[in-house]
């Protein structure tokens, strides 16, 4: 199975305030999410995370890393530090990604694009940074945790999603 997510924001004080996520601090928000996370997916899993994993400030990235199921992939958004993009326990790390997933052809990237590539052809774009407060362009989706009911999703929770929302 394939997951996306994106805005974890480990570690990182300043979502409880701008993004209102429902926690009293950050060790109950953290492992919230790492529970959240690790009862959706499994070891043999992939987790595209579309930026924005951890703060510099929140530990080791590794130990982390290792404490979360799946194989994890890092689209690197802007506030990912070099000890975030070096940790070990990616099993890779760019700053885009074009994939295959369930018959369709997605651009992955921390930031929504207002066009991408095969966009004519029913590409899709998933994103994170803008925390749920972007209004999405036909075919594109915000992942991040605050759009998302704080934790990963499949492409195929998405489109339903979509699909719901519009009857």
């Amino acid at each position: 199975m394939i997951y996306f997510t994106s805005d974890t924001h480990f570690g990182d004080t300043r979502v409880l305030r701008l993004d209102r996520r429902p926690f009293p601090n950050m060790v109950a928000h953290d492992a919230a999410l790492i529970e959240s996370w690790n009862k959706i997916v499994g070891p043999d899993d992939d987790v595209w995370h579309l930026g924005d994993f951890m703060s510099a400030r929140a530990g080791d990235c590794s130990e982390l890393l290792s404490r979360l199921k799946g194989r994890k992939h890092l689209i690197i958004g802007n506030n990912d530090p070099g000890t975030t993009t070096t940790a070990t326990g990616w099993a890779s790390v760019q700053h885009y990604a074009e994939i295959r997933a369930d018959g369709h052809h997605l651009i992955l990237c921390h930031y929504a694009f207002r066009t991408w590539n095969q966009m004519g052809k029913k590409s899709i774009n998933l994103h994170g940074h803008s925390h749920g407060r972007l209004k999405p362009l036909p075919r594109q989706f915000d992942v991040g945790v605050d759009a998302q009911e704080l934790r990963p999703v499949t492409l195929q929770q998405v489109l339903a999603r979509e699909r719901s929302l519009k009857r």
